[in-house]
């Protein structure tokens, strides 16, 4: 759909003013469940930004992992730890607050002048033919990626694949492990 540059803009700074304010909303909250539900408003503000650089399927994938696994996760823990409630809104500043904050403003300034500083023109697509440039932006996100994983980038895909089974096979065992020792624990104490 082709639209006017001035409609793009609007978006674009109604979603940048969205991560703005719900980044401070992490930071600042002392409340975690809200904080937490901040952090879900900034994934679902990035992720509309993907869709506006036509990115649709990372898009879909930041939905999906960050809104939908990392932050219920967040959540859940939070609600399973009692942990004390500041009564005040902010709380009381630190020596590492202070270097944080300090650390903080200098990346930003530093990544402000970078971009700030590039020379947008000259990045690879602008530089190529219109005719390389037109089947590069032609071909559809998805299926660009799967085609990428199932050629060039197949084996650490796979090996990735494995990596991760592995990793829940052991999770499994070891849970396992740890509940029935919690049982033989339990059985020689009621002797």
């Amino acid at each position: 759909m082709k639209l006017p540059e001035s409609f793009y803009e609007t978006i674009f700074l109604f979603l940048e003013s969205g991560l703005i304010l719900g980044s401070l909303g992490v930071i600042l909250l002392t409340n975690i469940v809200y904080s937490a539900l901040f952090l879900g408003f900034v994934f679902v503000c990035i992720s509309l930004l993907y869709l506006l650089l036509n990115a649709d399927f990372v898009a879909a994938a930041q939905i999906l992992i960050y809104v939908g696994a990392v932050n219920v996760l967040i959540i859940f823990a939070v609600m399973l730890i009692n942990k004390k409630q500041y009564s005040n809104f902010f709380v009381s500043w630190t020596i590492g607050d202070g270097i944080t904050l300090t650390l903080c403003t200098s990346i930003f300034l530093i990544l402000n002048n970078i971009i700030s500083n590039t020379s947008w023109s000259k990045i690879f697509l602008m530089t190529k033919p219109n005719l390389v440039v037109k089947d590069i932006i032609l071909i559809n996100t998805v299926r660009h990626i799967g085609s990428e994983f199932l050629t060039e980038f197949l084996l650490p895909f796979e090996l990735m694949s494995i990596i991760l089974l592995v990793a829940l096979i052991g999770a499994i065992t070891l849970a396992r492990r740890e509940k029935k020792t919690e049982l033989e624990k339990n059985d020689f104490s009621n002797f």
